[in-house]
């Protein structure tokens, strides 16, 4: 082997200067970075850092003599340029000082070179004419140890239901007739709950083992074999069979608990109605409980005011119907109300009309129908009276006297609803995440010359930035909703409503992800993603529907801001606004103090790194939109502008809070998480996908910390440049990460995955 003219300390260097300036891209930053990392390598002697830093004048570059001697001496060793370790560059250069002197430690300075500047594995293909060893994925993480970490305590449950997942009942097919499609899912609803998963969230007495935790784990895992069977199995055993569980009492779940979670009584959930939408307080239908029959009768009074996009309407022997509770003559609000609606042969019961909502966008397998009452009477035993009962002398009568308060605690029904909806939602974007990447780490595409193999997808920092940040995201989401069921399922909370507030902002912006998650996998894939094989197409179709079921997000976000407003105790209605605005002007000060320019202008990478300027930065933007929205609304009604129509003026800014309160809500709940993660390798693994969340989702709203002047133009900047560099630093540990999902290999039926 040729001998070479430098000192270990500087050759150690030579390949990295090589990149630098071979490339005619240098900027006076990448010459900062290197300049530092020189200064701070103590390894290095004085006349070592003299050599180094005299060649980073960039109006005295390296000749082209010098960087031919530089490309030799790299060349000539025998030493592989592996793309997947975890510092291709640094690891390379130290090998190569190795081989010329017997001498192997790894330099931490050349670490921070290779990740501050981004340099990326492709590079190296036309930098040096030394073999690359195309790895596609490191091995330096454990993707059946993340899997542990995300499953928690509910590992046992969550393996023996992928387990399940592995019957052929489950395999996934192109269904085109959606009357098969239906039958195909409603066997397989009827496999789990023969196998004691329908009765799952219920309690022993009832079939099951009261592990709703548990349950909500398993909407995520069964989008991986099809979303129609998750939202049947939802509407069956989660919101019919929920509606009997948390809205009766004792006589009702004797009644009917058993055969519910036994799939033996097909159920409904009759909520929303054509024409009131979200509207739920605003419904027509309605319950006139009528003494001399000691019935109630349930009616459809309007053209619109029918149930609409029902889930399991047409396969149902019986649904719950919300209606308006009318005892008297006076309106004791909104109530659900068990009414049969067919016979033993299936025939629909005298009064009852059921039409099919016919083809989807998604989600096909599922029934969705429309339902009418004409003066349809059922026993007074039928009201589900847990928060309101008809006695025996026809007088109505309930604990919670607010009937406001009253109906937002029957709706906190919907709360476990909505936390495994963003479950499958979540389920969804980690699934075309999954198919994605693992098509990225096999398909190739381009370079500059036709000797040399093409580049993997995943290796074009554009790829990079479009897909890490949402596995950083998918990371978060899972960690928050797994708290989130578990405070939910906290009996010793008995007031709710703080989890309603956290849960409606959660279900927003997670399926919004899940649903902008699965377009990016989608456009990323190119045409192969386009086609249904690939599972992608359909996952676009069934997980659209989520923004909108179990509360449009729109209005979720308004109530988590509203929320937000009351500091979770005054009521969500205009005659109790004044009250809000008195709490705020205690809790908030009219002037919020005025960022530092040299926090605003901090741009060094302990700084941004930091999950303290993270939290500060989530916690100030929720802060300042909250006193601006009371400011606001304050000053509207001053001028004597209804309760209703101030908030009305303010919907945009309602929509901000929500949205802002949610993310610094998530980035909390997962930094805690992380706490507790003992292993120390993984722990850094989740503080850097923590760490990349939090940059990605400021640099989303850069636009409003640089009006506020939270940020400058040089640390929007910056920030901007760190997620690019952290989504290289996890580039070869992204197949792993994905791996680490959990995702069954019996469910990845893609082609392009596999």
């Amino acid at each position: 082997m040729q001998k070479n003219k430098y000192s270990s300390g500087i050759l150690q260097y030579i390949p990295f200067f090589y990149v630098i300036w071979s490339d005619d891209l240098v900027t006076a930053s990448e010459l900062n970075v290197v300049q530092k990392a020189i200064d701070q390598d103590d390894s290095l002697s004085q006349e070592e850092q003299k050599t180094l830093v005299s060649w980073l004048n960039p109006k005295n570059p390296p000749s082209d003599k010098e960087l031919k001697a530089w490309n030799q001496i790299v060349s000539n060793s025998e030493v592989k340029l592996i793309e997947s370790e975890t510092y291709p560059l640094a690891t390379f250069s130290q090998k190569v000082v190795c081989e010329y002197f017997d001498v192997c430690p790894f330099n931490d300075s050349l670490k921070d070179i290779e990740v501050n500047l981004g340099i990326q594995p492709n590079h190296y293909n036309h930098l040096f004419d030394v073999e690359v060893i195309h790895e596609s994925t490191s091995d330096f993480y454990d993707a059946s140890e993340i899997d542990i970490i995300l499953k928690g305590g509910h590992a046992e449950v969550v393996d023996t239901f992928r387990d399940i997942l592995k019957d052929k009942i489950f395999e996934w097919d192109i269904h085109r007739n959606k009357e098969e499609f239906r039958e195909v899912v409603l066997d397989q609803v009827k496999f789990l709950a023969e196998r004691g998963y329908g009765a799952m969230a219920y309690p022993e007495a009832y079939g099951g083992t009261g592990d709703m935790e548990g349950y909500a784990y398993m909407f995520e895992n069964m989008i991986y074999v099809d979303g129609s069977l998750t939202i049947k199995f939802g509407v069956q055993f989660g919101l019919f069979g929920g509606s009997i569980q948390k809205l009766g009492t004792k006589k009702h779940h004797d009644a009917y608990l058993n055969e519910t979670g036994a799939a033996k009584l097909l159920g409904c959930f009759a909520m929303t109605e054509t024409g009131h939408g979200s509207n739920v307080r605003g419904i027509k239908t309605t319950a006139t409980y009528d003494k001399a029959t000691d019935r109630i009768i349930i009616h459809t009074p309007g053209k619109n005011d029918n149930k609409e996009y029902i889930g399991n309407a047409l396969h149902s022997k019986m649904a719950s119907v919300f209606a308006q509770l009318i005892v008297d003559g006076k309106n004791e609000g909104v109530h659900a109300i068990l009414v049969p609606l067919r016979d033993e042969n299936h025939e629909e019961l005298p009064g009852i009309t059921v039409e099919d909502n016919g083809y989807k966008l998604g989600l096909n397998g599922v029934d969705n129908g429309k339902i009418w009452f004409n003066q349809v009477s059922v026993p007074r035993e039928n009201l589900l009276n847990k928060y309101g009962s008809i006695y025996d002398d026809g007088s109505y009568h309930s604990d919670i006297k607010n009937p406001n308060k009253r109906f937002f605690t029957m709706l906190g029904t919907l709360v476990g609803g909505r936390i495994c909806v963003a479950r499958a939602g979540l389920g969804g974007a980690k699934m075309a995440l999954a198919v994605a990447i693992k098509h990225a780490l096999k398909r190739r595409q381009f370079n500059d010359s036709i000797k040399i193999q093409e580049d993997l997808l995943m290796d074009y920092p554009s790829h990079q930035l479009r897909l890490t940040p949402l596995v950083a995201s998918a990371f978060v989401y899972d960690v928050t909703l797994a708290k989130m069921m578990e405070v939910y399922c906290d009996d010793s909370q008995p007031d709710k409503r703080k989890v309603e507030t956290q849960v409606a902002g959660l279900k927003s912006i997670i399926t919004w992800y899940a649903n902008n998650t699965i377009q990016e996998c989608r456009e990323a894939c190119g045409g192969k993603g386009y086609l249904i094989e690939n599972r992608i197409a359909d996952l676009k179709g069934d997980v659209d529907i989520f923004t909108t079921f179990e509360g449009d997000n729109t209005v979720l976000l308004q109530l988590a801001a509203k929320g937000v407003l009351s500091d979770f105790k005054a009521e969500f209605n205009s005659a109790g606004f004044a009250s809000v605005l008195k709490i705020l002007g205690i809790q908030i000060s009219d002037k919020l103090t005025t960022i530092n320019p040299v926090y605003s202008n901090k741009v060094d990478k302990d700084h941004l790194y930091n999950p303290k300027f993270h939290k500060h930065a989530f916690n100030y933007r929720t802060r300042r939109l909250t006193y601006t929205l009371a400011r606001r609304i304050r000053d509207y009604i001053k001028k004597g502008v209804p309760s209703y129509q101030a908030f009305l003026k303010v919907q945009s800014h309602l929509l901000a809070l929500g949205k802002a309160y949610s993310h610094e809500l998530a980035y909390n709940t997962y930094c805690d998480f992380i706490e507790g993660i003992e292993d120390e390798k993984n722990k850094s693994l989740f503080f850097k996908l923590g760490t990349l969340y939090a940059l990605h989702e400021i640099r989303k709203d850069a636009a409003w910390y640089l009006e506020q002047g939270y940020i400058a133009g040089t640390k929007s900047k910056a920030i901007r440049q760190r997620v690019e560099r952290l989504c290289t630093e996890l580039r070869p540990h992204i197949g792993v990460l994905v791996d680490g999902f959990g995702i069954p290999e019996h469910c990845m039926s893609a082609p392009i995955a596999e």
